[in-house]
């Protein structure tokens, strides 16, 4: 025990060089060009690692990694999905970090005279830190690159759906691009709810803009209609290609209760 309390008072000691020994240690072997205030960063949290890898050695460190590695693993997965990176951007220093650490922390063994055994914990304590940081940046970087896609797509479903008021009691709702069965949510989830707020009496739903349609999309954008007739609201459709209609009628879906029209122009004639 009194051998692992010299280390820790040798890293309490020299912990800030040591932490920019690391630093520039995997920048030098990775040839990395890295801004400044990155750099400084990644000192402080070496740092913040290395007093608890002290600390950890004489049973003071209580937690199982310090809040900030956490905190610094988080950051670096927001940095990469952000700049739309990939997280192999981040994993491939891991490798390097944990051969400067081990040079360092056997150095250190030497020079305190500790044993082959001491140091071999020392560095499987410190692995033990590496994986944990590996492990939250996965995760994060995983976490936040679901909500950055989720984002996306409700910002195309917005565009692949806009509503475009024509006159006090009409609203065009021109559907746009590929349907999927995210965006008829969205519909469903959104722009329903929207519609029913505008004190309109009409809807034009125009298919001109889809690039394809299944049965299954064709079904929900039939219940997407029902929902708005269920509100007192007529609904007319107009652009439907010949194949978006073979679709429709091969499905067995009833369009029958529906008008239809060649066109937008021609749906509003008919509602003057």
């Amino acid at each position: 025990m009194s051998l692992f309390l010299s280390f820790s008072e040798y890293i309490s000691k020299h912990v800030e060089s040591l932490a920019i020994e690391v630093v520039e240690g995997v920048i030098g072997n990775m040839k990395l060009d890295i801004p400044e205030i990155e750099k400084e960063q990644a000192i402080s949290m070496y740092v913040e690692l290395l007093n608890f890898l002290g600390e950890s050695m004489v049973g003071e460190g209580t937690d199982p990694v310090p809040d900030t590695v956490i905190e610094w693993s988080k950051k670096n997965a927001k940095m990469q999905v952000s700049s739309s990176g990939e997280i192999s951007e981040i994993l491939v220093r891991y490798p390097p970090t944990r051969d400067v650490f081990t040079d360092i922390l056997t150095r250190i063994s030497i020079e305190l005279a500790l044993s082959v055994k001491e140091n071999a914990l020392i560095i499987k304590r410190m692995n033990i830190l590496m994986d944990v940081s590996l492990t939250e940046t996965v995760y994060a970087f995983e976490h936040l690159l679901n909500e950055a896609r989720e984002d996306t797509q409700k910002q195309l479903a917005a565009l692949s759906a806009p509503i475009i008021p024509v006159r006090g009691d009409i609203v065009i709702l021109p559907l746009i691009g590929d349907i999927d069965c995210y965006r008829t949510k969205y519909l469903m989830e959104q722009v329903v709810p929207k519609i029913a707020t505008m004190d309109i009496d009409h809807v034009i739903v125009d298919f001109s803009g889809l690039f394809i349609i299944d049965e299954d999309i064709a079904t929900q954008l039939l219940q997407l209609g029902n929902m708005l007739n269920l509100m007192g609201i007529h609904i007319l459709i107009t652009g439907v290609r010949p194949d978006l209609a073979q679709t429709v009628v091969n499905s067995g879906i009833d369009f029958s209760d529906i008008e239809t029209f060649a066109d937008v122009k021609t749906a509003l004639k008919s509602l003057e």
